[in-house]
């Protein structure tokens, strides 16, 4: 009962530091995080642990689920590079400078329990990055190449902790093999989530109901996520893939599905963020009185090791940009400015807590795991200066660097969309036989509203039933229109899912304006009702 008390108290929080968060603009998550820290010294909270082997499977699922749903596969066949860049090669520089540094400086702590502390503080956080990098005034570009990094670097320092942690309870050393094993786990998870996302593509086709349809896709991140790791696949992947897939078998018909998913997803995401922060502030402030006068003296160390975190990150971005080429740059950092941006919002979160809190108490001798407070107090130092350091100061970064977006660019892209699905329903209207049995004028009024569709599709559309009598007296007439309407509309989304696909498509853009077309057509078909 303690702990269902404490998830509806940190359900209410989030709701309230989301406003708080909006009035003094900033981040959520962060506010979130230091909130629930706070609350946990009061006398009254309980004293709630929740289990580290759950941390990962409860949170993580959804919230990567939920960040890959706006993205697309054309996004990584574009990207590809910034992908093996950051979400691999990075993750093992860190991992490396971080074990070397902890080799050195920590006394009898052992090569295997410093790559695994390595491996804990690498990944960025793909939940920390979507919630409080895409939530500021940043280049498109810039929130992409960090979305698309952060949906796949867990799965790499997931297998080097493994890999640690093992060699550290055994006695052994943390050999070559995880190369292959990585490997073979993506490539594993990979089937796992195209076979995922086609059962519940054909399961909707037999469920006419759209709640339960829209509630499926929250059932398949976790069924995949645990079936991947059960298997010993990437559960990181396999999510991933499956919402990508998904994305990918979007039929044009689904205008209401894809809205009342919409709405559900962002309901979901909301909450899952808010108390995935609240459980992590909770769980650091465990760490921090369980360890008590023994911090003081990790401090250097620790202060070390969080300065090659963040060093690191900036060297790394600065050699792409210095070296990348200027054709690279549409995926890369394309100036100073930038890489200063993307070293500043390489925020670890969820994570990173949940894989320290994972570490074993013993070793197979019945030793205590080598350096486990050491490693515990290094973790929560991490989180506090990548994510709450840059969460709070990140918007200010952003007005003194004076990089705002390019909403001038961003907006010609969208107009570009919205024109292109209009050239393609004026066309539909025209082939469409159900126009041929309309008078003349109304063909022509039907032209005229279809050749005005661009001016709904750039902005956001409200209905204003200005003929609503009229309808009534030419329902018939009406409903032929409202036909071909219907199937002007069915084509230019088409046409949007298609532009979806396409290499160098930015797939936020794309779903801007299909959401619009969706509301359209669905308004259509409830004003025909």
């Amino acid at each position: 009962m303690e702990f269902l008390i404490l998830l509806v108290s940190l359900l209410f929080g989030t709701v309230l530091v989301v406003g708080l968060g909006e009035r003094i603009r900033l981040p959520y998550p962060v506010l979130m995080l230091i909130f629930s820290a706070l609350l946990g010294l009061l006398p009254f909270i309980p004293d709630v642990h929740i289990g580290p082997e759950l941390i990962l499977p409860l949170f993580l699922p959804p919230l990567l689920f939920a960040a890959a749903q706006r993205s697309s596969w054309s996004v990584f066949r574009l990207r590809w590079r910034s992908l093996v860049l950051l979400a691999v090669l990075l993750v093992v520089a860190t991992t490396a400078a971080v074990a070397g540094l902890t080799w050195l400086l920590v006394p009898g702590i052992g090569l295997s329990a410093a790559i695994a502390l390595g491996a804990i503080a690498a990944p960025p956080d793909p939940v920390a990055v979507e919630a409080i990098a895409g939530k500021v005034n940043m280049r498109r570009r810039l929130v992409t190449v960090l979305q698309t990094e952060g949906l796949f670097n867990d799965a790499m320092a997931i297998v080097i902790f493994q890999a640690a942690v093992a060699a550290a309870v055994s006695g052994g050393e943390v050999g070559w093999t995880l190369i292959p094993k990585f490997l073979l786990g993506a490539a594993g998870a990979v089937v796992l989530g195209l076979a995922m996302a086609w059962l519940i593509g054909t399961l909707n086709r037999f469920v006419p109901n759209l709640v339960a349809r829209s509630a499926a896709t929250l059932v398949a991140p976790y069924a995949v996520y645990l079936l991947a790791e059960e298997v010993h696949f990437s559960g990181v992947v396999a999510v991933v893939v499956t919402a990508l897939e998904l994305g990918r078998r979007a039929r044009p018909q689904d205008s209401e599905e894809r809205l009342t998913r919409t709405a559900f997803w962002d309901v979901v995401e909301l909450l899952t963020t808010g108390v995935a922060f609240g459980l992590v502030g909770i769980e650091m402030r465990h760490v921090f009185q369980d360890e008590g006068p023994n911090l003081i003296t990790f401090v250097p160390a620790v202060a070390a090791i969080c300065a090659a975190v963040v060093l690191v990150r900036f060297l790394w971005m600065y050699g792409i940009y210095r070296f990348g080429g200027a054709e690279k740059r549409i995926n890369t950092p394309g100036s100073p400015k930038e890489v200063l941006v993307l070293t500043w919002c390489g925020m670890r979160g969820l994570a990173t807590l949940a894989l320290a809190l994972a570490l074993p108490h013993q070793t197979d001798a019945g030793e205590p795991f080598p350096g486990r407070n050491f490693i515990l107090a290094t973790a929560c130092a991490v989180l506090l200066v990548t994510l709450v350091l840059p969460g709070l100061t990140l918007p200010a970064l952003m007005k003194a660097l004076r990089m705002p977006r390019d909403d001038a660019a961003e907006e010609r892209r969208e107009r570009d969309l919205a024109r292109r699905a209009e050239r393609v329903a004026l066309e539909a209207v025209r082939r469409s036989q159900a126009a041929a049995q309309l008078p003349p004028e109304r063909r022509a009024t039907l032209a005229k509203r279809m050749s005005s569709l661009h001016t709904i599709l750039e902005h956001d559309f409200e209905e204003d039933g200005e003929n609503a009598d009229k309808m009534h007296s030419l329902r018939q007439i009406l409903e032929v229109m409202d036909e071909v309407q219907r199937e002007a509309l069915d084509a230019a989304r088409k046409e949007m899912l298609l532009a979806r696909k396409q290499p160098g498509a930015d797939p936020e853009l794309v779903d801007r304006v299909l959401r619009r077309l969706d509301l359209r057509t669905v308004t259509l078909d409830r004003r025909g009702h």
